[in-house]
């Protein structure tokens, strides 16, 4: 429903003299929704995020937060809006209470409504503890905590969080990513980040984003429907050929190994057991893939590959 689109972005565009860092994207945010932007290091991410939350003005196309238009209405449409950059603006001489008081009179939150609202994200972030500590003095991943509470502080319907891990150990990684999952069950999410396992974590949808144009964009739902299997199977007496009900192609690949396709609802794993084991072919491997969101990312985003992006988006 119209009324479920927090953010809408149509033909949004930026150039810088005669380069285009981002070029005609489209986006939606609905109610409910955690939208991964996948790309790698330039595609054109952060400078989308900037033009989302109206740190930097487009050259091109429009921005609408819960219906407002960006551009005539800045103040009204960011309201809505909850934003962590990549480097968390953050005041280390502050200890955690003042930062996260300071933040929330800049959102507007009433003076009377302060001490809940201070009270309520730091709980959300996990911060009670060290809400009297200087903010230079905590630790990369709890400065990280401390920039996501001022996004949310206001209590908006959006959260835009830009590279939130990055520069975290694996350990920070992990509650990072825990943390934002909870966040998104009271607010729709974007986040942008060329690391793979981080959208897989956490989102429901992801659009890929390279030399500034979209070049994918699915569900992962609808990703993994669309997955059509493949097998490996190996042999230590392979058959010359390898025929069976439902399979659309053979592929040989050298030492008795095969790469088996199939129809979408087929599964051959028992059919090849039983001639494996009725001919005597000695059955080594036999293993299910899938095409996975990262050799989607490879193929859509490594090399010269113009033509594909352009076919693709």
């Amino acid at each position: 429903m119209e009324n479920d689109i927090l953010i809408e972005a149509r033909g949004l565009t930026r150039r810088y003299g005669p380069n285009v860092a981002v070029e005609h994207i489209d986006l939606t945010l609905r109610r409910g929704e955690i939208l991964g932007l996948l790309g790698p290091n330039g595609a054109g991410k952060s400078t989308t995020m900037k033009m989302l939350t109206g740190n930097l003005a487009p050259s091109g196309g429009t921005v609408k937060i819960n219906g407002i238009d960006l551009a005539s209405d800045a103040k009204g449409a960011k309201q809505h809006l909850g934003y962590l950059p990549e480097q968390p603006p953050v005041h280390p001489e502050l200890t955690v209470d003042e930062y996260l008081e300071f933040a929330a009179a800049l959102h507007g939150v009433a003076k009377k409504d302060r001490a809940a609202a201070l009270q309520r994200a730091k709980q959300s972030c996990g911060l009670t503890e060290v809400s009297r500590r200087l903010i230079g003095n905590l630790s990369k991943g709890y400065q990280q905590r401390v920039g996501l509470a001022q996004a949310i502080v206001h209590r908006p319907p959006v959260i835009i969080l830009d590279e939130p891990t990055v520069g975290l150990d694996p350990i920070q990684i992990r509650e990072i990513r825990s943390l934002i999952a909870a966040l998104a069950q009271e607010h729709s999410v974007i986040l942008s980040s060329h690391i793979l396992p981080e959208i897989q974590a956490v989102c429901s949808r992801v659009l890929i984003v390279n030399r500034g144009r979209v070049v994918f964009h699915q569900s992962m739902a609808e990703l993994a429907a669309a997955a059509v299997p493949s097998y490996l199977v190996q042999f230590r007496n392979a058959p010359a050929t390898l025929e069976l009900p439902g399979v659309t192609s053979v592929s040989a690949l050298g030492d008795g190994r095969f790469r088996i396709e199939c129809e979408t609802s087929h599964d051959p794993r028992e059919a090849l057991v039983e001639r494996s084991v009725a001919n005597g072919w000695g059955l080594i491997e036999l293993r299910a893939q899938t095409r996975s969101l990262e050799e989607i990312f490879v193929s859509l985003t490594s090399g010269d590959t113009t033509d594909e992006l352009r076919k693709a988006a």
